[in-house]
């Protein structure tokens, strides 16, 4: 490297440094490297053309200053653009920016050595291009903070959201991670947050977006060669919000890409919230790096509503809608339907259509026609409690009995049976389901798994316990 173009540059830094915020000088500055200096032109190098970009629209003024500090009026920025080697190739790729007529910060025309010139991913959801461009967040307006109702299911989380919401990248909770089954809000109460984050801070910059989604962006960019682009755009967001994390399991690349985009937001005070189908230490196939940084905030779990929470739930929807019911339809429905929010919201809906269409009153009789269908057309999830009555039932004891604190061993392995078949037909944490299953720890359901599959491999007789319960709780 040229010793005069980084002493230039250095100077340069020194002046920057001075007059932008530390952070933003870490972010857009330190990762820039002074290549060579030629009649009054300095050329530096920039991870990606999102990086550029950002300069350009951002920091022009202060780089134009600068730079005439030290160079002169006739002075000249070259910027040269570190692409992605995605082909095997030994060097590595540069692009030089066409001249830019922005007076004494400008770049030379240089031909581009890539087959794709125009490389374009600055911004995935804006074409083209991000300059004077807002990021949308794409939020839904109608899952807030007001329509997701409290209980003892899912107080914590909803608590540690609001937490979040009011101080961004500021508390203990991150990231958070919410987590639970199918249908229990966490998508409603991901998008909550980052609606009241956009109220409190409209400033900040908030994303919401699908796992499956961000895979498809990072393949994608991976195809066009503009990997650092990706990257760099996801560094801008001051509150990234992931849903269905679990979705990068198995997929090296994406959690690689990812691992580098959530140290870069966490190390600098903006926030992560992701949600999963189960919590971290249930994910398979999901780097341990990847998921000790789950760990580092709070993981908050969803479980099914309780009974007046459900009721809650209705009389609010129905409310919303402006419709009225008696509380008797409305108690039918809720203590019929208790697998999720999705069904139960699903369940009324059906109702207040039926009574329109067939221009009939909500009666008690309509109620329980309508869950009867509607149950009986909605695959169901077994339950911890249904696994544990079919357990019990098998070895001809009660739950109680299952649930007690003995050690007589034909009660531990039914125990441990029930842990297991839990483990393998619900989507509850472990914690959950050993809460549920006599107050046990997560390490104990654990420890019941793993002795379940050695006792299959090595005892005929356990083995055909295992089956038995197979065939009578496989749906």
């Amino acid at each position: 490297m040229d010793v005069t173009a980084q002493s230039v540059w250095n100077n340069c830094l020194s002046f920057i440094k001075d007059n932008i915020q530390p952070q933003a000088y870490k972010t857009w500055f330190e990762p820039i490297l002074a290549v060579k200096l030629s009649d009054n032109a300095l050329s530096i190098q920039v991870p990606s053309k999102f990086f550029y970009e950002w300069l350009e629209e951002h920091y022009v003024k202060i780089l134009k200053v600068a730079l005439t500090k030290e160079l002169g009026e006739h002075a000249k920025l070259v910027y040269i653009i570190k692409m992605e080697n995605t082909y095997g190739n030994k060097q590595p790729f540069t692009e030089k920016i066409p001249s830019t007529n922005r007076g004494a910060v400008k770049s030379q025309d240089v031909d581009i050595p890539l087959k794709n010139k125009n490389p374009e991913l600055k911004n995935p959801f804006v074409i083209p291009g991000i300059r004077n461009v807002k990021i949308e967040s794409q939020l839904n307006p109608n899952y807030n903070f007001e329509n997701f109702l409290e209980g003892d299911s899912n107080r914590l989380a909803r608590n540690a959201g609001i937490a979040v919401a009011n101080k961004p990248g500021g508390t203990s909770f991150n990231p958070l991670l919410i987590f639970g089954g199918v249908g229990l809000g966490k998508t409603h109460l991901a998008h909550a947050i980052g609606i009241d984050i956009k109220e409190k801070y409209p400033e900040k910059t908030v994303l919401y977006i699908s796992a499956e989604k961000f895979t498809q962006q990072y393949i994608d960019s991976v195809k066009k060669n503009n990997r650092n682009d990706f990257i760099h755009f996801y560094q801008i967001i001051d509150v990234l919000i992931i849903d269905d994390v679990q979705f990068l399991s198995g997929k090296s690349g994406t959690q690689d890409v990812f691992f580098h985009i959530f140290n870069h937001l966490h190390q600098n005070g903006k926030q992560v919230i992701l949600t999963s189908d189960k919590a971290p230490v249930d994910m398979q196939d999901i780097e341990q790096r990847l998921l000790s940084r789950f760990k580092w905030g709070l993981s908050a779990e969803l479980q099914s509503p309780d009974f007046e929470t459900r009721v809650s739930i209705l009389k609010n929807k129905l409310y919303r809608d402006g419709v009225e019911m008696h509380d008797d339809i409305i108690e039918y429905v809720a203590k019929h339907i208790k697998t999720n929010v999705r069904e139960l919201e699903g369940a009324i809906i059906s109702l207040i259509a039926q009574s329109s269409f067939n221009k009939k009153e909500i009666t008690v009789n309509l109620a329980k026609d309508v869950v009867e269908k509607f149950v009986k057309n909605t695959k169901r999830e077994v339950s911890i409690d249904y696994i544990q009555k079919v357990v019990s039932d098998y070895f001809q004891m009660d739950v109680n009995t299952l649930q007690s604190k003995t050690r007589k061993r034909h009660i531990v392995q039914a125990r441990q049976l029930a842990m297991f078949f839990a483990k393998k037909f619900t989507k509850a944490s472990l914690a959950s389901i050993g809460s549920q299953i006599g107050k046990r720890d997560h390490a104990t359901v654990l420890h019941a798994c793993k002795t379940v599959d050695n006792l299959s491999s090595t005892d005929k007789q356990f083995r055909k316990y295992v089956e038995d319960l197979s065939k009578k709780l496989s749906i």
